[in-house]
């Protein structure tokens, strides 16, 4: 069942004893992440973290909501998130030609009819503007805002879902980026070049005009997770945040521009972001587990903060792996699977392990057919969306588990020759990647670890596997017990 409000899902974490409830006085700068890291790097992820008591605010601080793979599920729904890829799995079953005839049609209606009562719909009112404040009563200094890491260039708001339009179309993006608090009416917005909230304001400078922009925090998880999605441009976070919950995301009228936000939402920043205005904005320690570094972005000006009664604040910090963000991208993994198999149905599997940021490295299983079947592979990643910025492909074969990292690393540094299987290419990659020569321009690697063919000028024995005979194996499970070893 969705969530009608944040606080439904962290009362269900609570219930479940997944939640510590921290009710000691904190600071929100650097303290609370101290104490979150410590807690997002012990086994599985953690316990979620409730602050009930934050230094110079009222609000308190949700932490770590997302930071298990029981919890990433739970925010979405689900019990295992399998269960969603399933769905997704079963709509692109449907027939690559349009039906022609009427038993066609009827055969078909099952699956489309559910999609046609997930789109967004505007309501009159909601909680999110149970308090409205306007102008100078509007300020950033009521918000237990993070500063996160020492060296950050001020305290960052870290988990916001961003309303933008384009300036033509109207249509709508939701996006995360982090967001810097200058003052309490002014932040930076971290559009990096190759994100669509980049685009609209760009549509909009060209034109001479502020891009009205909301800030959303809180509400249903799904759409939290919706925003941080590789969703191509054509899809609305909102309509994937309805599919995944199974119901619609009731919208309502900002106060003070043009934009609709989720009516559940806890607090809702509206602002504007002024044509050809820029200001540096970081340091800021990144998810690459290093500071990124500081850099002209254009700016928000503050025009309306609207929220609940009593709001909670919620927020991540991100920085060496693993942390919270890591079963966000999991859940990617596994949610994108069936639709990067739609293009490239020869992969079986593919792994992003955290320790490479998920954009530094894809371990890829395929079923090899032909000659060369491992560079095609890598070529169609990168060119597929955000998987352009992979820094490191490395393709294997189908009896590789590239989910057991330690196998993959065997079997591709026994399989490859250097020369011939490790392939560079240049193209874009990650504004955050500090080690590219250029920013947001660089090079990145290939390495086919799958088995070669005479074809691929291979003309000597390939060896076999080490693999025990089956009967020894099973005979030695049923004596396993007996010979006391555990």
């Amino acid at each position: 069942m969705p969530y009608s409000r944040l606080t439904e899902f962290i009362d269900r974490l609570d219930r479940a004893g997944d939640l510590y409830r921290i009710k000691q006085p904190v600071s929100a700068d650097l303290e609370i992440t101290e104490i979150s890291d410590r807690i997002m790097k012990q086994p599985g992820g953690g316990k979620a973290i409730l602050f009930e008591n934050v230094i110079g605010s009222s609000m308190p601080v949700a932490i770590n909501l997302f930071g298990s793979t029981k919890r990433m599920a739970w925010a979405l729904g689900v019990d295992n998130l399998d269960d969603i890829a399933a769905r997704i799995t079963e709509l692109v079953k449907l027939p690559g030609n349009m039906p022609r005839t009427l038993p066609d049609i009827i055969a078909l209606a099952p699956k489309l009819l559910p999609l046609g009562n997930i789109g967004p719909k505007v309501v009159s009112s909601g909680p999110c503007q149970e308090v409205v404040k306007l102008g100078n009563d509007a300020s950033l200094d009521e918000l237990p805002i993070l500063k996160c890491w020492p060296g950050d260039g001020g305290p960052f708001i870290t988990l916001p879902m961003v309303f933008t339009k384009e300036a033509n179309t109207g249509k709508r993006n939701v996006g995360m980026y982090r967001i810097m608090k200058y003052d309490s009416h002014t932040t930076g917005m971290h559009w990096q070049r190759h994100k669509v909230g980049s685009r609209h304001y760009a549509e909009y400078e060209a034109l001479g005009r502020d891009i009205p922009v909301a800030i959303v925090l809180g509400g249903d998880p799904a759409l939290t997770y919706a925003a941080t999605a590789p969703l191509p441009d054509e899809i609305d976070e909102l309509l994937f945040a309805g599919f995944i919950r199974k119901k619609p995301i009731e919208l309502v009228k900002c106060k003070t521009i043009d934009i609709e936000v989720p009516a559940d939402a806890e607090i809702v920043i509206e602002g504007t972001v002024p044509a050809g205005e820029r200001r540096m904005e970081g340091p800021f320690g990144d998810h690459t587990g290093y500071y990124s570094l500081a850099d002209m972005y254009p700016v928000f000006n503050i025009t309306a903060i609207t929220h609940r009664k009593n709001p909670v604040y919620p927020t991540t910090i991100v920085g060496p792996p693993p942390m919270e963000d890591a079963y966000l991208g999991k859940a990617t993994e596994r949610i994108f699977l069936p639709l990067i198999k739609l293009v490239l149905p020869e992969i079986i599997d593919y792994n992003l392990p955290v320790e490479g940021a998920f954009h530094n490295m894809a371990l890829v299983r395929i079923k090899k057919r032909y000659p060369g079947h491992a560079n095609k592979v890598m070529h169609a990643l990168w060119g597929l969306g955000q998987m352009m910025f992979t820094k490191c492909i490395i393709v294997v074969d189908e009896d590789v588990d590239v989910q057991n990292p330690r196998e993959v690393v065997w079997r591709t540094l026994a399989n490859i020759d250097p020369e011939r299987d490790i392939t560079f290419v240049k193209g874009p990659v990650d504004v955050l990647d500090h080690a590219s020569p250029a920013m947001s321009f660089g090079s990145k690697m290939g390495i086919d670890g799958t088995q070669k063919w005479p074809e691929e000028g291979f003309t000597r024995e390939w060896p076999t596997v080490l693999e025990m005979a089956p009967e020894v194996r099973a005979k030695v499970d049923r004596i396993w017990e007996g010979l006391k070893l555990r």
